[in-house]
């Protein structure tokens, strides 16, 4: 079958939406043309957007699902018919949800079942992990990787061991980061190494590994899957490579791609990992975080236990010494919120009936074709987010002088999108609900507020959640 989405594709590679003489010069007939052989296209009716709303935020928080809605209805019936005993007889049990949507999320980050689970928040998962392996370089265990002489297993530099990470990450990585340090003596000013930008929007990674090459005292290295603000996606394979190389760990927050990107977390080498669900997997405000550990570091001791991660068989038992769990499942804390983690059983399926593969080649569709009608009708406007396929995540990040106004403006013509400082408006075509009229129609509005200067009449300054 020809790829339904190569004329968008096209339409960003060659000269721009008004070179061809045909109908395709035509946005609105490309876009209507896109829509009616996408294969996704009936996805959107199973997502409840209010009329007259065109959400492009789902980067930051995705809609409601009818399969979402109805696995949260069920286990609030489970609840109130079942009580105490939904633990054990809800179909199915609440007692192993963990495991259970762990499993579920495996195949879209490339990792076997048991070296994912569900549980806590994604802040509280990135404490425990890079707690857990800040434990282990300070007892001296480095990684262990075949065929890598600096990952033997040991770790004995002459220092306290250091976490690289970059200038451009979400701000609460490193608040957790220098928190974990400072609980081990350790001075964060010195040993949270920062890799900066070149050019305020990206990181190379050629800095990755010249700052690994140049301080032999890094144990961790821990990035972005892709970056929140500009929505660079990260080559995580050569990462979790010069991490070895250097005799390090590799750790990833795959909250900006997770469930809109497929990764092979396992195949690259990665040590550990972190996400929410609440953005692309499209489980709820505030719903479940997830995270993925080797299978090779089964066993280790988290950093913070808590009775859930207890191995199954005894849990129960109430014995007062702890007994990890030979499995993801250790590194989860307390009781899970049920309430919480529902509706990610809904959603996960649904995108797994998309297919994690389908769903990227039509986010990359979706974002070649906002980017090239960007190109063509907003001179005003900049793309800060990479235009080749494999640097670029689920959405695009426009740069505008005025964008916190044009934000503003935006959502209160029902075009919902989000502002990060200095000046990006996140513009977030998401796969699963978003059609390439929608894209279009967005420009449109974007257009024709600067051309009116309508963003004009809004404040700056005011924050609020976004």
């Amino acid at each position: 079958m020809d790829d339904p989405y190569a004329p968008a594709r096209d339409a960003l590679a060659g000269e721009g939406l008004g070179a061809d003489d045909g109908e395709d010069a035509d946005p609105a007939v490309l876009a209507a043309r896109l829509d009616e052989d996408d294969p996704l296209a009936s996805f959107a009716d199973r997502y409840r957007v209010p009329d007259g709303v065109l959400y492009m935020d789902g980067n930051s928080l995705g809609p409601a699902s009818d399969a979402a809605l109805a696995s949260l209805d069920r286990v609030v019936d489970e609840w109130r018919e079942l009580l105490i005993s939904g633990w054990t007889d809800a179909d199915p049990p609440w007692f192993d949800v963990g495991e259970r949507l762990g499993d579920a999320l495996a195949p879209l980050v490339g990792a076997e079942p048991s070296e994912v689970v569900v549980g806590n928040s994604i802040t509280v998962n990135i404490h425990t992990l890079i707690g857990t392996f800040l434990d282990e370089l300070l007892a001296g265990n480095g990684p262990e990787r075949e065929d890598v002489a600096a990952a033997d297993g040991e770790w004995a530099p002459d220092a306290d061991p250091a976490v690289l990470v970059n200038e451009l990450d979400f701000p609460s990585d490193h608040y957790a980061l220098r928190a974990q340090l400072r609980q081990r003596g350790i001075d964060p000013d010195e040993k949270l190494r920062v890799v900066p930008s070149r050019d305020g929007r990206t990181i190379d990674p050629r800095d990755i590994e010249a700052a690994l090459a140049a301080h032999d005292d890094v144990g961790i290295v821990f990035m972005p899957t892709a970056l929140y603000r500009s929505g660079q996606l990260f080559d995580v394979e050569r990462i979790a490579t010069a991490a070895h190389e250097a005799g390090a760990y590799a750790g990833f927050d795959a909250a900006h791609s997770a469930g809109a990107v497929p990764h092979a977390f396992g195949d690259a080498g990665v040590d550990f990992a972190v996400w929410c669900t609440y953005k692309y997997l499209n489980a709820g405000p505030g719903s479940i975080g997830a995270l993925f550990v080797a299978e090779r570091h089964h066993g280790l001791d988290p950093a913070l236990a808590g009775w859930w991660g207890h191995e199954k068989a005894t849990q129960f038992e109430m014995n007062m010494t702890f007994t990890a769990a030979d499995s993801a499942g250790a590194w989860q804390i307390g009781t899970p919120p049920l309430l919480s983690a529902a509706p990610l059983e809904g959603s996960v399926e649904l995108l797994r009936e998309a297919g994690i593969d389908r769903l990227r080649a039509k986010s990359l569709a979706l974002t070649d074709f906002l980017i090239a009608l960007v190109d063509d009708r907003l001179p005003g406007v900049s793309v800060g987010t990479p235009r080749e396929h494999a640097a670029r995540g689920g959405h695009v990040a426009l740069e505008h002088p005025e964008a916190e106004r044009l934000s503003e403006a935006l959502n209160d013509r029902g075009a919902v999108v989000d502002f990060r400082p200095p000046n990006v408006v996140r513009v977030c075509p998401a796969a699963p609900y978003t059609s390439f009229a929608d894209v279009l129609e967005v420009v449109d509005e974007i257009e024709a507020i600067l051309d009116s200067g309508a963003h004009e009449a809004y404040a700056t300054g005011e924050g609020g959640v976004t």
